[in-house]
């Protein structure tokens, strides 16, 4: 069989650990053949292909990134002059005799899977998302570098924060689900976390800031770029859309920054971390978990368990449907809450 490899959305730390896998174990133990598609879903509607073999996954592991590229291609929304999104892709994958597809992503790249499954097109997914948003998965690789980047850029900016007496607000991503946000500011020792689950109070925020400064201690506040306050006049968007429907977000940290000032008095500054958090070399972790995904996922190819997404249940790697996979993102419980010693909005 010929395999076909692709990485859809947004870059991640263990992207090229998982190709690598997949390649190194299809062709060693099971003969397999395989090509990689450029830039997602683009790759297969235009048929843009890329050599893959165990000499071209040499060397990838500790890589951020992906050697394949990446794009946010929706092939449901290619319906121009000719076949459609589904049947180019379907023609193409039979010139080029490729019978199975692994793709791997987060939410959108994955529901696309689902969808052309249901076409008849034969697709195994691996969950990839720094959000940690992805459902019937325990953690999804990139996550924890995402974390730990976010974690080191807290402890640096609590030595500036209390020599200049600033409050600081550091804005991570997050668009529906504040796992970096949660998870890197308990970490970091942040006074302050926001997230999508919860629209905050700005009072409050400000309140909560001014009491910390009273201790003589200035604050951190970690925000997910998703969060957003109860008063709709103060949300922010830059009424941008991608192919999938998705807003483009960012703004909420200088949002912040800017009603602190002006209602406590304080100078508050924001740093944005942006794409920081999805560069560079995969933790440890990320490294191992997105190398057992992948060999897992080439061992559901090799069984014709298409359909499916490899999974972390507690320590196991399993197969779960991709449907119930992008059934609903995986947000933070509210009970979370009550285990951080900070204030929550």
């Amino acid at each position: 069989m010929r395999v076909g490899v692709l990485t859809g959305g947004g870059d991640c730390p263990g992207l090229n650990a998982v190709i690598r896998a997949v390649v190194r174990r299809g062709v060693q133990d099971f003969g397999l053949e395989f090509v990689g598609f450029r830039d997602g879903w683009r790759g297969p509607l235009e048929a843009d292909t890329a050599p893959l073999d165990v000499q071209a996954v040499r060397g990838i592991l500790p890589r951020g990134g992906t050697i394949l590229g990446s794009s946010r291609t929706n092939p449901f929304k290619e319906n121009g002059p000719g076949p459609n999104g589904v049947e180019r892709i379907k023609d193409n994958l039979a010139g080029l005799g490729v019978g199975a597809l692994v793709a791997i992503g987060g939410e959108d790249t994955l529901g696309v899977a689902a969808r052309l499954h249901a076409e008849g097109i034969n697709v195994v997914g691996v969950p990839k998302t720094i959000d940690n948003d992805l459902g019937a998965t325990d953690y999804t690789f990139g996550f924890d570098t995402a974390v730990n980047i976010a974690m080191e850029a807290i402890d640096r900016l609590h030595t500036t924060a209390e020599s200049h007496h600033r409050a600081l607000i550091v804005e991570v991503m997050g668009r529906h689900a504040g796992w970096i946000a949660l998870h890197a500011g308990m970490a970091g020792g942040a006074n302050v976390i926001l997230v999508p689950e919860r629209p905050f109070d700005m009072d409050k925020v400000c309140e909560y800031v001014q009491h910390r400064f009273q201790t003589r201690y200035a604050p951190i506040v970690v925000v997910a770029e998703g969060a957003h306050p109860k008063d709709e006049e103060l949300a922010v968007s830059s009424g941008k859309m991608d192919a999938f429907g998705h807003a483009q977000l960012g703004g909420v940290g200088a949002l912040l920054a800017a009603e602190i000032e002006k209602r406590t008095g304080k100078e508050a500054r924001c740093t944005v971390l942006g794409h920081v958090q999805r560069g560079g070399t995969p933790t440890a972790f990320d490294r191992v978990l997105a190398t057992r995904f992948g060999l897992h996922a080439v061992q559901a190819v090799r069984d014709g368990a298409f359909g499916q997404m490899v999974a972390l249940h507690g320590t196991e790697i399993v197969r779960v449907p991709l449907a119930e996979a992008t059934s609903a993102p995986k947000l933070v419980p509210t009970e979370r809450y009550a285990e951080a010693e900070v204030f929550f909005g």
